[in-house]
């Protein structure tokens, strides 16, 4: 299954979901604490500013969330395989 467009499915294809969105649905967060862990590099996440401006709207790319949340999921799988014992510690 593609991440990327089970994305696209949730969110109407469109390629820049709103940080709004984005934190409320992935990380239960609010926006600006979303937008802070973001900035402090807690949160690995490229955010898209659709202008200069400091107070302009701000997304992430459908791919570069599709990316993390493979990243995060390939890590939970491998920590699941070190708990089971089946991470080559035997």
């Amino acid at each position: 299954m593609n991440t990327a467009f089970m994305l696209m499915a949730m969110y109407a294809g469109r390629p820049i979901i709103s940080a709004d969105d984005v934190a409320k649905d992935f990380f239960g967060l609010t926006t600006d604490k979303f937008m802070r862990k973001v900035s402090a590099g807690v949160i690995a996440l490229p955010l898209v500013r659709m202008e200069t401006s400091q107070k302009c709207a701000k997304g992430v790319h459908i791919h570069d969330l599709a990316a993390f949340l493979d990243e995060r999921r390939a890590a939970a799988q491998k920590e699941c395989q070190q708990l089971q014992g089946k991470g080559g510690r035997t």
